[in-house]
């Protein structure tokens, strides 16, 4: 089974959409977990704990590990999150060429999927394109505003960057395992994609603390039912101010998304 299959199974399972972002910023976490060899990974395990049961994936920002201690954290938290039958979707936006991105691909023998970036073209990519087992999510339009400053540029054809984009994932998913990013808080560009490219599952962020539209990310960001919405910080830090029970704010945050969001699937 490749990463939608499994994922298609998961989301059936948990009857849930929801992606939660694991960005454990280190300024805000509980004070009481600070003295932990990995205090990361110690609030990773809480998060977990609480939101697994309303997770269609974990979504951990490479940002937030890449430093020594971070990696082990994230080991730990993806080995962790696996032993949930709960998998991982590793938010990297790698792509480079040559050894190089065959070096980024090797996060896929730990992570079930990555996101990339397509700036540099398909040969950038074709390491995560080649891995049948593993998702891809190509980044097409997020969610800040500063994305329309290449994005949404015309084209000679008179179509933007991101449909450009789009076209190119879907002629790329020849082992039915890519998917893209599309952010929440442009619903009637999410509208349009779903329109050009039917078959693509989306990861959608923004919904969270950015106030994206959720109906619109459930209406036109499953394809065949498979999709991840994702919120990191307004799951995570829900309970930021609740010292050591702030894990259980935050299953409150992830089950009450997880219903939001149900409301609008068919």
């Amino acid at each position: 089974m490749n990463f939608f299959d499994r994922l298609h199974d998961r989301i059936r399972t948990v009857d849930s959409v929801v992606s939660v972002g694991l960005d454990p910023d280190p300024s805000r976490l509980p004070e009481h977990l600070r003295e932990y060899d990995l205090p990361r990974w110690a609030f990773n395990r809480r998060i977990i704990d609480a939101t697994h049961e309303h997770a269609a994936v974990f979504k951990p920002n490479a940002a937030f590990y890449e430093d020594p201690d971070g990696w082990r954290a994230l080991e730990e938290t993806i080995a962790y999150a696996h032993g949930k039958d709960v998998p991982v979707l590793l938010d990297a936006k790698r792509a480079d060429i040559g050894n190089t991105t065959r070096q980024y691909a090797q996060l896929l023998e730990t992570a079930d999927a990555i996101t990339v970036n397509p700036y540099m073209g398909r040969d950038s990519l074709q390491p995560f394109l080649a891995d049948e087992e593993s998702g891809v999510f190509v980044l097409c339009r997020t969610s800040n505003p500063g994305g329309a400053d290449i994005q949404d540029l015309e084209l000679e054809t008179g179509e933007p960057v991101y449909e450009r984009v789009a076209a190119l994932a879907d002629l790329w998913n020849e082992n039915d395992n890519v998917g893209l990013v599309v952010g929440a808080t442009q619903p009637e560009e999410l509208e349009e994609l779903r329109e050009q490219v039917s078959d693509l599952p989306f990861l959608v962020p923004g919904i969270g603390a950015q106030g994206g539209d959720a109906e619109a990310a459930v209406e036109h960001g499953l394809a065949d039912g498979v999709g991840l919405i994702n919120s990191s910080r307004g799951i995570i830090f829900a309970g930021e101010n609740d010292g050591e029970e702030f894990a259980s704010a935050s299953g409150q945050a992830a089950k009450r998304l997880k219903k939001r969001l149900n409301r609008y699937r068919r």
